[in-house]
């Protein structure tokens, strides 16, 4: 039997993991919660793409000064404590797969503009979602390779739609068909754009998947830094193009009334039948992202466990060095929550786990700068990024920062049978 190979992913199926872990779910709904921002939504983009660029080089220079270490979530163990790497690794664990329900339950209801039966009530849409959860649970226990060769075509294909925006704006520019809406006359102003700039960043969160899986990655010291920031630039360009050009020319009303406004935007150029091939490619991209959490929900928990930060059985792995058990639980978690949102207010519930999902994810950044300035790396860079993360954070509520903070204070049971268990291995005195 072949060994299994530590280290599959080269550079760019790393960049694939980053632009899969920002490209999701959202692009195909965040420009209608844009529409009334006007220029600040503009500004947000450039704002957020500055700010995750400055985070990804402090977590890209966290992971490389420790290239043997079990990704980002041990290493800020090191650095601020056991407990700060527990509670950091417990909560992107949970916003994972919470947020895994919201995009499983996209990539359905667009399927169902494809396949009516797919999503003709709640629960089918639900019963689709969990099936898709299924199939991709049992890709990643096959293996890591076949993920990372799943999430490079899925990357590609789910760009060719957001191009397809790029492409339509560029010509009514070039052929001055361009017909500005009311978006255009929203002037900036600082209370507004921070709301927009902590939207904004609900969007990008997910670029960190190089360095949770930097372990996974050859030549980590370089690869990790160049596919983050790489992912960081191309996924934010993408956004601040195709929000702007939808925003600026299809009316407010308009997008508020759709579900899908990267499909509206491009049927009112292409007609009727680009509608459906979009909602394809939505699936497509929708997949490709849930691919990358459902593998991060194996491999966080597995980096804590190897850290001794949680306790060795639950990050215990299979014959292809899979963490199986964090891995089947998250993906068993999603698909609850999948049909509880059937049985109850769907739109209340993704909406929570989408702010609970970004909470989480900036609490990561936050504890990471913290960890850098500590370790003296790159200290101006981190203070930025601790100081510009707590502020997305003010951005998104207090109700989300609150609960996320609940719900990392749950990892301390088990922190606590670690510890317990690792002092009774000591030999006695």
């Amino acid at each position: 039997m072949d060994a299994v190979e530590k280290r599959p992913f080269g550079f760019w199926t790393a960049v694939a993991f980053v632009i899969g872990g920002v490209i999701g779910a959202g692009i195909y709904v965040v420009p209608g919660s844009f529409a009334a921002y006007g220029w600040n939504g503009a500004l947000a983009w450039v704002a957020g793409g500055v700010g995750a660029l400055i985070i990804g080089a402090v977590l890209s220079a966290l992971t490389a000064s420790r290239p043997q270490s079990p990704g980002l979530v041990a290493v800020i163990g090191q650095d601020l404590g056991p407990i700060a790497g527990v509670l950091v690794g417990w909560g992107a664990w949970v916003s994972y797969w919470c947020s895994n329900a919201y995009i499983a339950l996209t990539s359905a209801r667009y399927a169902g503009q494809i396949v009516p039966a797919l999503a003709a009530t709640p629960f089918r849409q639900a019963m689709t979602a969990t099936l898709l959860m299924v199939a991709l649970t049992v890709l990643n226990l096959t293996g890591l390779k076949s993920s990372g060769r799943f999430q490079v075509v899925t990357t590609a294909l789910k760009l060719l739609p957001l191009f397809a925006v790029v492409l339509i704006a560029c010509l009514m520019i070039a052929g001055g068909h361009a017909t500005a809406t009311a978006a255009t006359h929203v002037p900036v102003t600082f209370s507004p754009l921070l709301s927009a700039t902590a939207l904004a960043m609900v969007a990008i969160i997910g670029f960190e998947s190089a360095s949770i899986a930097a372990e996974r990655i050859r030549d980590p010291e370089r690869n990790v830094a160049r596919a983050t920031m790489t992912g960081i630039a191309l996924s934010c360009v993408l956004y601040l193009i195709v929000c702007t050009a939808i925003t600026f020319t299809v009316p407010a009303a308009q997008l508020s009334a759709s579900n899908a406004p990267v499909a509206l935007f491009i049927e009112q150029h292409w007609g009727r039948w680009a509608g459906d091939f979009v909602a394809a490619f939505a699936v497509i991209s929708t997949v490709g992202c849930l691919n990358v959490w459902v593998l991060l929900q194996s491999e966080i928990p597995l980096g804590l466990a190897r850290a001794g930060q949680l306790p060795g059985w639950f990050g215990r792995t299979n014959s292809k060095d899979i963490a199986v058990l964090p891995l089947m639980l998250g993906s068993a978690l999603t698909c609850v929550l999948l049909l509880a949102g059937s049985w109850h207010s769907g739109a209340s519930l993704m909406d929570f786990m989408l702010r609970l999902t970004a909470a989480s994810g900036l609490w990561i950044y936050a504890f990471a700068g913290a960890a850098a300035i500590k370790a003296r790396i790159r200290p101006v860079l981190a203070l930025l990024a601790l100081v510009f993360a707590l502020a997305m954070v003010v951005g998104s509520g207090t109700e989300a920062a609150l609960l996320s903070i609940a719900l990392m204070a749950l990892a301390l049971p088990l922190y606590v049978m670690t510890r317990r268990g690792a002092l009774a291995e000591q030999p006695a005195e």
